[in-house]
């Protein structure tokens, strides 16, 4: 089975969660662009927010992309109740210019709109990669998260969450999905409105053939990435006792999987880490984290038995 680090192509990072002044952003769409290719991003996804205030916009970024660059449109969806009575948070890339808007005039819940599950499926159906965004902010139950089947990912770092509130995990909910079985990856994003100190602090890096929204999308839905704030991660393999992960620089590599299943590796200027899988028991999934010298952090999706 082909991963991020057996798939073909090469690594492209890009920030999947992104705001403007087309919706509570403070900056304009161009000017976002700008930053994120100037500090050696590949791609970027401007997702504003898809309600009545603003219009329902899914912000054109196409006059925007070059031979170095590029976007892919998209948008956070809001629609319907989650169990704590807020409104729904999907984070949708990829969606088409003509996505219908649902109804969906603020952000709060209104009565007859669209549930949070039946819009990701309609997006999903449009073509869009969907992901449960920042489930601890949200407030995010495990009942919510279960109603969301549609969903290809679940946001496991959201930065603009870490800044602005110390709530950014988004483990515990999407670890628990995993031991129920559901075939999910984990992205990490910015969540930038550049009012705090919320970008350039969670990414993916997507192997794809070609720096183009179509390829960026395909490799998405395939699971052919990983997520960090700075470490690299340069191959995973299990041989059914040991999982082998090469890496840049790090200090720790850890391994987790079902329950308390975890192990971790330490030492001084690791590139290359052999874990025993014996702690994680009988586990059907596990995932990789390490965590470098400064202590930022990279994740790789989940590996099934």
């Amino acid at each position: 089975m082909q991963d991020a680090f057996t798939a073909p192509g090469r690594f492209w990072r890009g920030n999947l969660h992104t705001h403007s002044t087309r919706s509570d952003g403070v900056l304009e769409p161009a000017e976002v662009v700008r930053r994120y290719r100037a500090e050696g991003y590949d791609f970027l996804a401007l997702t504003d927010h898809f309600i009545g205030l603003y219009k329902y916009p899914i912000t054109d970024t196409t006059g925007y992309r070059d031979a170095g660059f590029t976007t892919i449109l998209g948008a956070e969806l809001h629609s319907g109740a989650m169990e704590n009575g807020e409104l729904w948070h999907i984070l949708a890339v990829g969606l088409p210019a003509d996505f219908t808007p649902g109804n969906a005039p603020h952000f709060r819940p209104v009565a007859g709109q669209e549930t949070g599950p039946e819009i990701a499926a309609r997006a999903v159906a449009a073509g869009a990669f969907v992901a449960v965004a920042h489930p601890q902010w949200s407030g995010l139950t495990l009942a919510d998260a279960r109603s969301i089947e549609a969903a290809h990912a679940v946001e496991i770092y959201n930065h603009g969450c870490a800044e602005g509130c110390d709530r950014a995990d988004g483990f515990s909910i999407a670890d628990l999905l995993l031991t129920e079985g559901r075939k999910l990856s984990l992205i990490a994003t910015d969540d930038a409105h550049f009012s705090e100190p919320d970008h350039f602090g969670g990414w993916v890096m997507v192997k794809a053939e070609e720096n183009t929204p179509e390829a960026l999308l395909a490799a998405l839905k395939a699971g052919h990435f990983y997520s960090s704030q700075g470490p690299e991660i340069r191959g995973i393999r299990f041989d059914g006792k040991t999982v082998e992960v090469d890496c840049s620089s790090v200090r720790s590599v850890v391994i987790q999987g079902a329950g308390s299943g975890a192990k971790a590796v330490h030492g001084q200027s690791l590139t290359r880490a052999r874990v025993p899988f014996d702690r994680l028991g009988d586990s059907p999934w596990f995932r990789v984290s390490l965590i470098d010298h400064a202590g930022k952090r990279a994740w790789s999706n989940p590996y099934w038995r």
